[in-house]
């Protein structure tokens, strides 16, 4: 059985598949980062200085300013500026792997395959007998 399980770890396929989602998940966290330092400030900014991290309902009686202090005090809240950050980090990342793979795809365009060669002396010689040989 461990000789199986190790089979079955070391085949291409497994081990290409984990370094995709290692990889992918490092990806995730630059694509996050992009998303909530760099983009959402500006649209923040352009918006009227908008953190959309912050931005919440409070479902319950308490009055809070901040997310951090409904979420310490425990209140129901629904958390509709991070759902935006995460909607955006999708639209982002997903935006990137399509770009990535219609790259790759560009990439492996298949070429048209070049004409075949034409017949070899023999071939032709052949060729002329068998047509001779037709005539008669």
């Amino acid at each position: 059985m461990l000789k199986e399980f190790k089979e079955f770890a070391m085949r291409g396929n497994v081990v290409d598949l984990a370094v995709g989602v290692i990889i992918g998940g490092a990806f995730g966290k630059i694509v996050t980062s992009l998303t909530n330092d760099v983009i959402l400030p500006v649209v923040g900014l352009v918006l009227g200085k908008v953190d959309f991290s912050n931005l919440f309902v409070n479902l319950g009686d308490g009055d809070y300013n901040t997310l951090k202090e409904a979420t310490d005090a425990g209140a129901p809240i629904l958390k509709y500026g991070v759902f935006a950050n995460t909607i955006l980090d999708f639209v982002i990342l997903a935006f990137i792997i399509f770009m990535m793979v219609r790259a790759m795809n560009r990439m492996r365009a298949e070429t048209p395959p070049a004409a075949p060669p034409g017949p070899t002396p023999d071939q032709q010689l052949l060729t002329e007998i068998r047509d001779l040989l037709k005539s008669r």
